[in-house]
């Protein structure tokens, strides 16, 4: 895995080779092997990239980049992992100067043009550039495992795998996009294609940014999920197929000439992938998980330990405190290149720093839940359609009044089933897809409308609606003939997942210089999992059915039938506690006030909290994060 950046000038100005090593210095994290440069100029065009390696498949110099053919008229900045590039080689004409993939990638996208991305098997994000004719382009893979920004401007293209890198090319505009505040105030990310600044664009999964001598066009859609031929299959044969395409990828994924190994939580997800792991290999995998020291609750090892006893796995368990947590609150937020708020990136960033230690590729489990239902908020329309067999009449005279009373807490089991009916009342709408968006919100409609605005909040709700509405059409154009909950899938498939899961696991993992790849996200487990119907994954209050019964005959049965436990940090009680310190130094009315924010609201929101006569843990720590950022943008 690496990190790519670089500059194509549309007028022909030469790109500065200081800058290009300043970009690979920013980016030495995600690539500490090595790192190159490569400039080149046509009349009227001229090309900058900038790369630095973490070597995984052919770790010799040979592997180097950016990669340029022979005459040096074309080349590539290429981060990623091409699984299929055995495979591929055999098409293409070569000759070929080493046995890695980034050759491989360098001569499809020369012998098959821009149409080659669709021949991958691979996570990638990568420009190709092509001096002879002044073209190229920019792509990122279909499901969005690996980040790209970039902007337009002064007739210059700018790119980076970090915003963070962005930012080192002068000139670039820094206004800070109010929607984009919005959008991120509302979930805790910021969905592609928008960033924090108005003027710099995630490139969106499955899509490419072809340029030419008269400068970039439009981003292009070149992936969309296969239609169904045909019904769905039987169920058995369904559950065999799948079992088949899950191992077919941890199979494909296994390649790798340094050494490699698994996240293993207890889940099911990583459990599986652990399972096919063990199952393909004759050595013991090497298998790593994280628990808490201080907080039973919180800590999954035990269940961990039984996997990788089950498997004879090569195991090793860290048990955190919270004091390793909390020590790692201020260089993961400092890292961050725009704010994101999934706090479960501080657990994720420490797995990734201790298994770095040991290998240098970790499979994950990753994808699993958005794929199969394994959400509470998938599993939420079914227990709302039970909650409405309730007479009217005792659920708004009784029963909502009585939530609102109780303490707002998740320190024990009750209090965060509790939790959780508040949350399942406040998606109590007509629209599903408005339901859905009401359990994913960090903050409700009204407290949005008093830090916001009451204009900037509503707008981003509908904004984020539409987006969802309009988001499964994109991924699959016979979306309009799915059933409701299908359709949600496919849109948290297509925008929460890139925009928070994989966005937490790249960053998290990239700080450590850890590759980290996710099987279930192969795109031909993907579209096999999407042509199924929902009653498939989900069977009343079970998530993930047909993942349950594709794997029952290999994982323990303890396993098979637990509880999903989050990755979670416990935010709320560090803000009342150990980091309120921290947050009344950075979360101070004046940069709110810039930020366009109401500090008053905001004075409320975290007045309330500390006296625990609400739980406003996860807006709270938006805006913590968001003013941390701030402070040194």
């Amino acid at each position: 895995m690496c990190g790519i950046a670089g500059i194509i000038d549309f007028t022909g100005r030469p790109v500065d080779s200081g800058l290009l090593q300043d970009l690979c210095r920013c980016l030495s994290h995600r690539g500490p092997d090595d790192a190159g440069i490569w400039t080149a100029q046509a009349p009227g065009f001229s090309v900058g990239l900038a790369h630095t390696r973490l070597a995984v498949i052919d770790p010799t110099p040979e592997g180097h980049q950016p990669k340029t053919d022979q005459t040096g008229r074309c080349a590539v900045a290429y981060n990623g992992e091409l699984y299929n590039y055995r495979e591929l080689r055999k098409q293409l004409p070569g000759p070929f100067r080493t046995t890695g993939d980034t050759e491989v990638v360098l001569a499809a996208c020369m012998h098959w043009g821009p149409e080659a991305v669709r021949r991958f098997n691979a996570m990638w994000a990568m420009a190709f550039v092509d001096v002879e004719r002044r073209a190229g382009h920019l792509s990122r893979d279909p499901i969005g495992i690996k980040p790209l920004y970039w902007a337009f401007h002064d007739r210059r293209l700018v790119f980076a795998s970090e915003l963070s890198a962005l930012y080192r090319i002068p000139g670039l505009p820094r206004q800070i996009d109010p929607q984009a505040v919005a959008l991120y105030l509302t979930l805790g990310w910021i969905p592609h294609p928008y960033t924090i600044y108005r003027d710099v664009r995630k490139l969106s999964p499955g899509d490419r940014l072809s340029f030419d001598a008269d400068g970039p066009k439009e981003p292009e859609q070149f992936f969309q999920l296969d239609r169904p031929p045909g019904p769905p299959p039987a169920y058995p044969d369904a559950v065999r197929e799948l079992r088949r395409r899950i191992e077919q990828a941890v199979v494909a994924q296994r390649i790798s000439d340094v050494p490699l190994g698994a996240f293993l939580s207890g889940g099911l997800d990583s459990s599986i992938v652990t399972a096919c792991l063990a199952r393909a290999g004759s050595t013991p995998v090497e298998t790593f998980s994280i628990g808490y020291a201080d907080h039973p609750r919180y800590d999954e090892t035990q269940y961990a330990e039984m996997v990788a006893r089950h498997f004879g796995t090569r195991h090793h368990a860290f048990r955190l405190t919270f004091r390793d947590v909390l020590d790692t609150v201020e260089p993961v937020l400092s890292h961050l290149g725009e704010p994101f708020a999934d706090s479960s990136l501080l657990p994720t960033a420490l797995v990734s720093r201790h298994t770095r230690q040991h290998v240098t590729v970790a499979l994950s489990g990753d994808g699993g839940d958005e794929l199969f239902a394994g959400y509470w908020r998938y599993l939420g329309h079914h227990y709302l359609k039970r909650y409405r067999r309730v007479p009217r009449v005792l659920r708004t005279c009784v029963i909502e009044p009585l939530l609102k009373l109780v303490p707002q807490a998740r320190s024990n089991r009750l209090l965060d089933r509790l939790r959780q009916a508040r949350k399942l009342v406040r998606g109590d709408l007509a629209d599903p897809i408005d339901t859905h968006l009401a359990w994913a919100r960090i903050i409700d409609q009204q407290q949005a409308a008093d830090l916001l605005g009451r204009d900037l909040a509503g707008g981003a709700t509908e904004f984020l609606a539409s987006m969802y509405r309009d988001a499964p059409k994109r991924l699959r154009p016979d979306a309009v003939e799915l059933a409701s909950l299908d359709r949600i899938l496919l849109a948290d498939l297509a925008i929460g997942l890139p925009a928070d899961m994989l966005c937490k696991v790249d960053t998290a993992s990239m700080l450590h210089s850890l590759e980290v790849r996710v099987p279930m996200l192969s795109v031909d487990v993907v579209n096999f999992a999407a042509s199924l119907p929902i009653e498939y994954k989900m069977q009343g209050s079970l998530g993930k059915r047909i993942l349950r019964d594709a794997f029952a005959d290999v994982l323990p049965e303890t396993i098979l039938h637990r509880e999903k436990m989050g990755f979670e940090v416990p935010v709320g009680e560090f803000l009342r506690n150990e980091l309120a310190p921290m947050y009344r130094d950075v979360v101070t009315p004046a940069v709110l006030a810039d930020l366009g924010l109401n500090p008053s609201t905001a004075k409320r929101l975290y007045d309330e909290h500390l006296r625990r006569r609400a739980d406003h843990n996860e807006v709270l720590w938006a805006l913590l994060v968001l003013c941390h950022w701030k402070s040194r943008a």
